[in-house]
């Protein structure tokens, strides 16, 4: 497999040494958490028996946690206009 994935580098021109482990990694973190799908899911995907092993296997991105957060932030935003309507 790795030696598919060289291959397929040097292809298109990556530098960077692909492995199997890499793009597990990568699948694991950038594609799916990243992109809002629940760790469970990623560990049953990823065939771990305990999501313990996923936790530490694929680091949340700091990125996904501010993507989080600003969601939370915009769900309880309050329009400060209505505040100041309300104590008129």
């Amino acid at each position: 497999m790795n030696a598919y994935l060289k291959e397929i580098a040097d292809l298109c021109g990556i530098e960077k040494n692909l492995t199997f482990h890499l793009a597990r990694h990568t699948f694991a973190t950038t594609i799916t958490l990243t992109n809002g799908v629940p760790i469970e899911s990623v560990s049953k995907m990823l065939g771990h028996k305990s999501l313990k092993t996923t936790q530490h296997y694929a680091k949340i991105l700091d990125r996904k946690v501010s993507d989080d957060m600003k969601k939370l932030r915009e769900r309880f935003k309050i329009n400060t206009s209505d505040l100041r309507e309300d104590v008129s």
